[in-house]
């Protein structure tokens, strides 16, 4: 049995499928540095990851596949899923040898890497739907989030198009980095040091001396309705569960009084 190993980039991986085609092998199983390896394996191939290669791949990927399936690819790495790894270098692989495969749902790998990409998309139609802003005091509007998967680059445009009268700032706090819109452009921001920004990574909670007084007006406005609005007979908790997931609540409003 052959394993390759790369740097979990996706460069390393579209690298990997380069040399696996320039070596004339068909390794079984791609796995990222530090993954345990097989019981039976014959011989390690350690991946280098090459610009110029990954961009070679990409480029015949692009003259193979449509728009809809390269985004299907792009997608599914964002779920930063170690188990992706294997089934999506094995589907680029096949792409080269036989074509568009992207509707071959016998196949495992196809199958594979097309649900992952499903889980992605669902996460990122919760994220539009869960997040809730806190005005500061200078106009900015934050939200924080933390979700299963890499989706603020394919949340960020419908953001823009929605509130594009607006600076706002989404920061992911499990990946450290977000994106700030300054009316006009966004861009791309981490923080250095994260124990002074004005905000409380846990619970994506503006600091009270930047907290805009007309938002925590809003906030318990917000909290008085939903409260309201709540049924005690007709509540669902299991329903409830499937819908709103409890990962999602200590950054909602209307589920954090503290």
């Amino acid at each position: 049995m052959t394993v390759y190993t790369f740097d979990g980039t996706l460069d390393g991986l579209l690298t990997a499928v380069f040399d696996a085609f320039n070596l004339k092998e068909e390794p079984a199983q791609l796995l990222a540095e530090g993954d345990a390896l097989p019981l039976f394996c014959e011989h390690i191939y350690h991946v280098t990851t090459d610009e110029e290669k990954a961009r070679r791949v990409w480029t015949g990927l692009e003259k193979r596949l449509s728009q809809e399936v390269m985004r299907l690819i792009s997608v599914s790495w964002l779920s930063e899923l170690r188990e992706l790894n294997t089934p999506l270098f094995q589907y680029i692989c096949k792409v080269f040898r036989q074509g568009d495969i992207s509707r071959y749902f016998a196949d495992d790998d196809v199958l594979e890497v097309t649900n992952i990409a499903r889980r992605v998309m669902h996460e990122q139609l919760r994220m539009k739907q869960f997040i809730r802003f806190q005005k500061a005091k200078d106009g900015t509007y934050l939200a924080v989030v933390s979700p299963d998967h890499n989706v603020l680059p394919i949340i960020i445009d419908h953001f823009q198009d929605r509130f594009n009268d607006q600076p706002w700032l989404i920061y992911d706090a499990k990946r450290h980095y977000g994106y700030y819109y300054d009316g006009k452009t966004v861009i791309r921001i981490t923080f250095e040091n994260e124990t002074t920004v004005p905000f409380d990574l846990s619970n994506g909670k503006l600091n009270a001396d930047v907290l805009s007084s007309d938002d925590q007006l809003l906030q318990n406005l917000w909290r008085t309705y939903f409260k309201a609005i709540c049924i005690k007979e007709r509540m669902n908790p299991r329903k409830q569960l499937n819908d709103m997931p409890r990962r999602y609540w200590k950054y909602m409003t209307e589920k954090n009084c503290g």
